[in-house]
Formats: structure tokens, sequence, C-alpha cells
């Protein structure tokens, strides 16, 4: 599966993991030492990411029902949380995806 950002017509990644069991979601990317360009951990439902235990930053996209991004965290450190509550999933992307996209607030996401 992909992640495209449909508003700007961009690939955000090539290749999506979805976590969308408790044990997924809960793993999520722990244990990883990084996450590597054009992938994305889609977890669903989710509308609050933790970094702990993690050991590199990544960047984050809260989505709503609509597909509609309304909340993103760039460069999330180790050791923070990012919480949006109208959020039906989040999406975990290598640090630096949304400044190289430009992927914002109202962007409307597919995945194909």
């Amino acid at each position: 599966m992909r992640l495209l950002n449909q508003s700007r017509g961009l690939l955000l990644a090539e290749r999506v993991t979805v976590a969308d069991t408790f044990w997924r979601r809960l793993r999520g990317l722990l244990g990883t030492r990084e996450w590597p360009e054009g992938n994305a951990l889609l977890i669903r439902p989710c509308n609050s990411v933790h970094m702990f235990g993690m050991k590199y930053c990544l960047d984050v996209l809260f989505v709503d029902r609509q597909n509609l991004v309304t909340d993103t965290a760039e460069s999330l450190a180790p050791g923070k949380i990012k919480i949006c509550r109208r959020a039906r999933y989040a999406v975990e992307l290598p640090a630096g995806t949304l400044r190289r996209t430009g992927t914002s607030n109202g962007d409307r996401l597919q995945l194909i």
C-alpha cells in the first residue's frame, strides 16, 4: 500500500504498514533503529502518539474521518507526546518528510 497527499499530488510513502490491533498499536516502531525514507506506519484508531523508548525523531500526521490532516508534528523527539483529539488515525513518517513534501493541515490523504 502507498500513501498519497492527494491535495499536492505527492507520494508520501511507498510502503505503508498498518497497526490496527492493540498489540501492533502498542508496539508501533519501538525497537527499530531507524525508519527509512519511503516508509509509513498508519496507526488506527489513534489520536495520540508517544515517543517513549524511541531512538530517533519522526514526523507525525493526525488524520480525521474525511482523510484530512488535522494536525502535524515535525521531528517529534524521543520522550515526547503529541495528542490530537479530532484524529481518527495517525501516520508516522521519517523525520523531514513533512518539510520536503509541504504536507500540512487541511491536506487530503489517500491510500492506494
